[in-house]
Formats: C-alpha cells, sequence, structure tokens
C-alpha cells in the first residue's frame, strides 16, 4: 500500500512544478504595463517588422521619422524637426528612422541605434532628451554623459549637439 501512495504522490507533484509560478509584479499587487508602455511596445513591434519587410532603407526610414514628427505635439515637433536638420547635416552617413516611436539615428543598415530624441510630451516630461546608445564613439574618461534634457535649442545647443553627433558618429 506504501508504493501506491507514493505513486500518487509523484503525479501531483509534477503538476504542481508544471504550474507557471506568479511573478513578483503579480504579488505586489501590480496591474502591469500602462496603457504608455503597452502603446510604446506596439509601435517597437511595427518598426521591426517594416525594416524587416523593407529591409531598412533610408528613404523609408526618413519618411517614417517624418511622419513620428509631424504627430507630435507643436513644441515638440519644432524641436524635433531642428534635431532631424542638425543630425542630417553633422553626420550624413546616418540613417533616419523611429525607435519606440521616437526620431532615432543608426550607423546604417545594421540598424544600431547611434542617437535618438524623446518627445517631453510622449513620457509626460518637463523636458525632451536627446541621447546617445553605447555605438557613439564619445568616450571620455572613466565616464561621460550619454543624455541631454533639452527645453529649448538655443544656437549654443546647437551647436553642442552637431558637435556631439560628429564625435559619435566619428
Amino acid at each position: 500500500m506504501a508504493k501506491t501512495a507514493k505513486k500518487a504522490a509523484k503525479p501531483a507533484a509534477k503538476k504542481a512544478a508544471q504550474k507557471p509560478a506568479k511573478s513578483a509584479a503579480a504579488d505586489k499587487g501590480s496591474k502591469g504595463f500602462t496603457s504608455d508602455e503597452k502603446a510604446a511596445m506596439k509601435e517597437r513591434a511595427q518598426e521591426l517588422k517594416a525594416e524587416a519587410k523593407a529591409n531598412a532603407s533610408r528613404a523609408e526610414g526618413e519618411k517614417t521619422l517624418l511622419a513620428a514628427i509631424a504627430a507630435m505635439p507643436a513644441s515638440d515637433r519644432a524641436m524635433a524637426k531642428r534635431l532631424h536638420e542638425i543630425v542630417s547635416a553633422s553626420a550624413p552617413a546616418l540613417w533616419p528612422k523611429t525607435w519606440y516611436g521616437m526620431p532615432a539615428y543608426t550607423t546604417g543598415k545594421d540598424g544600431k541605434v547611434l542617437c535618438f530624441f524623446q518627445s517631453a510630451a510622449k513620457f509626460k516630461s518637463r523636458y525632451a532628451t536627446f541621447g546617445f546608445n553605447d555605438v557613439a564613439k564619445l568616450d571620455d574618461g572613466a565616464m561621460w554623459p550619454t543624455a541631454f534634457a533639452l527645453k529649448e535649442l538655443t544656437s549654443a545647443a546647437e551647436a553642442k549637439i552637431a558637435a556631439l553627433v560628429k564625435k559619435a558618429a566619428g
């Protein structure tokens, strides 16, 4: 009879082991992703599909980038347009595209994002952000900035951004 009890206990143990464990977020009462986070993930999925279809051509990327800029609120749109002009003039070899629905510039067909713009309105922030990823050649000792807050584009800020983009694409 002891053997029968052991056999019965084994399937129950296997079933318990097969059930997925609750995530830490579920245990803390998390409601999952916000609607903004879900929208960003959907945008990114659409971008990846578009890249796979069109092999990420430069013209298609620019078309998508300009459409994303056009959809921004006026203050972010003006800044994003000007940044597009600055980046395009400073590093013409970079390819425009969108990244999580925001303007970004890659090192070419490899699709590695070198720099990007995040609108203030999309993230409900008091400032927009212009940033660089790890492929940017901005290394300066043991520590250097990789993102900058933008409230407005002054001529001094534009000159600094142009110089950083040139160096990053170097």
